[in-house]
This record gives C-alpha cells, structure tokens and sequence, in this order.
C-alpha cells in the first residue's frame, strides 16, 4: 500500500479494564489530504462480562440498539486521505453521543458527590449517557447499579473517545482551516419511522435544522446521496445528537454532519446480521463519501488552506 494511505492504528484507554479492548480505534492516514473525521460512536460490539452480570437482558437483545456494522459500511474513507474513529463498546453499555452529564439519578445507588446530572427529557425516557433501557424500550437493569460504575464507564471510556475526536478535530482545523465530522449512524426501519405518513427515507441528514454546518455541506450531502439513489429526508426525525451540536460551529467553519441509514438497506434487524446487499450499499455510500470529499474542496478547499498558511 502506498505510503501516503498507509494507516496509523490508534487507540487510547489509560486506565483500561483487564482484558478489554481499547476505548475507540482510530484509522488515520499517514497523511491526512482532508479536514473529514468520520465518527462511528453506536456501533461498539464490545460487552463486558460484569455489564452481562448486571444486565437482564440477553446478548442478542443488547445488540437491538447497536448500529450494527455502521463502521464495516465506512470502513474506506482513509483511501480518500479522511479519518475513521471507531468506538469499541456496546451503546446499551455506554452511550457516547449523550454529555457526560445526562445521568438519571433514581437508576443508581451509591453516593455520587458534587456531580450534577442533566435530568433532559431523553435522560428521563431511559436515554442517557448511561442507558437504563434500549431503544426497544426494554428495561436493561433489574433495578439500580452502583453509581461508581457509571463514573468508571465514563472515565475510560467515554473520556477517551472524545478527547480523541476533539483532538483529531482540531487537528485537521489548524492544518485545513477547518474540520468537518461526519457522525455515522444508523436507524430502524420501525417504529418510530414507520410512524409516519411519509414513506421511509434510506437517509436521514441531521444538521440540527441548520446550526451545526453550513447549509452548503448539507446540501452537497443531500445531492449526492439523492444522486446515488436513496431517499433522502433532513432533520426528521434525527436532527443531531451530542456530538453534533457539540463539535458543529459553522461560523468557525467547524462543520458536523449526522447521518443516519436505514437498517433495512443492509441488515436483518432482528437476527442483527448482514444482508447479501451489504457491500453493494457500503461501495455506494462510500462513493458518496469520496464525493463529499472532492465537493468540499472545490466549495472551501484553496481559500481555507490558504488562510491556514
């Protein structure tokens, strides 16, 4: 492989347990040529053995909330000079496109000091950084856990994947004059979609109705999905989670993207496995990616790299 393509495998978990894999694995080219960080935080496979002691749930039912396999579907935008960061860890363990702070209080024992939780209408529902149910709606726990476990989830691993993304981001704004995250997910085909009048989209772009990137890159991202063939819907209903509105500033030309694909295009929903279909709509998204990547540079490319100089 040319050298310029050749991938620096990095991971970072200070403070790992024993025998764990590490907090994220990231996939940088030995030079990066773009400002694209493509981010999978739900798509973890990773579930410790004390999460399956405390959990009632069993190992095909945690896996109902994964975004299975969404890093397989990217897994090549490093050929076009972007990044990949990969979480490692099950998002029913760990929810990493949640703040640090959305803990529900009543789901834990154990004294848990000075922190202040943001008790959000998502926290309230089950949907914290710590999930008490999965998107199903099943109750993962038997009743409250210690709260030190929440502490010690968030402090190797939650800590670790976004000071390595916030990282990575910065990086690429100070060498390209700006940093685009692309956060990939993926979402059921039902209910909540199924829902609705509409017919189902196969994309579903969150922009947090136009605040976490400049309407130019979600409009270049919206025409060349729709070039390629799916259907494409923006902000309905996934508008952007965390991550997004967290590390999108447009006005700093800090640009962060959502972008969610319908299951049903690539996976068996209930067995979790991969579709005969998969790789052709991995080689599809993929192109579209690369062409998000060349349309960006015509768009901000020479100005910004200039201005950085």
């Amino acid at each position: 492989m040319q050298k310029d393509l050749d991938l620096q495998k990095q991971s970072a978990n200070p403070r790992a347990y024993h025998g764990e894999p590490p907090a994220f694995l990231a996939k940088v080219p030995a030079a990066a040529s773009n400002p694209f960080i493509f981010a999978a935080p739900h798509s973890g496979r990773h579930y410790p053995a004390r999460f399956h002691q405390l959990s009632k749930l069993d190992a095909h039912q945690l896996r109902l909330s994964e975004d299975a396999f969404v890093d397989d579907l990217y897994d090549g935008v490093t050929n076009a000079g972007a990044t990949q960061l990969v979480a490692t860890h099950a998002r029913s363990f760990l929810d990493l496109n949640r703040a640090a702070n959305e803990l529900e209080p009543a789901m834990f024992s154990g004294d848990g000091g000075n922190f202040e939780a943001d008790l959000n209408n998502r926290v309230k529902a089950g949907l914290g950084v710590v999930p008490r149910i999965i998107g199903e709606g099943m109750p993962i726990y038997e009743g409250p856990i210690p709260i030190r476990e929440a502490f010690k989830r968030l402090d190797e691993i939650y800590t670790p994947y976004h000071g390595k993304l916030e990282s990575l981001l910065m990086a690429r704004h100070k060498q390209f004059g700006s940093s685009v995250l692309i956060d990939c997910h993926s979402m059921p085909s039902g209910p909540e979609l199924g829902r609705m009048a509409q017919a189902q989209p196969d994309i579903v772009l969150g922009d947090c109705w136009g605040t976490s990137c400049s309407r130019e890159v979600a409009s270049m991202a919206e025409r060349l999905f729709l070039e390629a063939g799916f259907k494409v819907r923006r902000n309905v209903p996934y508008a952007g989670g965390y991550a997004t509105r967290h590390y999108g500033a447009p006005a700093r030309n800090c640009h962060a993207l959502q972008i969610e694909i319908n299951r049903s295009l690539y996976m068996n929903e209930k067995t979790v496995e991969k579709l005969t279909s998969f790789n052709d709509v991995r080689l599809r998204v993929l192109d579209v990616c690369h062409s998000m990547i060349r349309a960006y540079d015509t768009l901000y490319g020479a100005p910004l790299k200039k201005a950085a100089e």
